[in-house]
């Protein structure tokens, strides 16, 4: 059986990543279209989907004002920063949102399905910040 538009899920990674989360990663990456994405579990679909994107002027407060109170997020945000020679740079950093409030089983589907979401998003930094 074929997926098409879908990488197709199995027991040891979660969810499948649709086509169009990719594609919206890559316009933050490659064309700095977004500040950042966040991402939302579609359990219907068995897929990881976007759930928000904000512009590139957006600040980080934005982004942290997006983070829904009560529920599992993922969310990249692309953060730009000068260097001590003075270079202006950015990195793209994976955020796992999961507010303690969160049901117990969103936090499972989320944790499971973390590792998958993370490899399919080529250059990002992993970080275990707590925002």
């Amino acid at each position: 059986m074929a997926f098409r538009g879908l990488s197709r899920p199995n027991a040891t990674s979660g969810m499948g990543v649709a086509d169009h989360t990719k594609d919206t990663f890559l316009e933050l990456k490659r064309k700095k279209a977004h500040r950042y994405v966040i991402f939302s579990i579609d359990e219907k679909k068995r897929e990881v989907v976007v759930d928000k994107t904000g512009g590139p002027a957006e600040s980080y407060d934005d982004f942290t004002a997006s983070l829904p109170e009560n529920d599992c997020r993922y969310a990249v945000y692309d953060f730009d920063f000068v260097t001590p020679e003075n270079c202006q740079k950015s990195k793209i950093f994976f955020i796992a949102w999961s507010p303690s409030s969160s049901r117990i089983r969103a936090k499972m589907l989320y944790a499971t399905s973390k590792d998958r979401l993370r490899r399919e998003l080529d250059g990002i930094v992993l970080t275990d910040r707590i925002l």
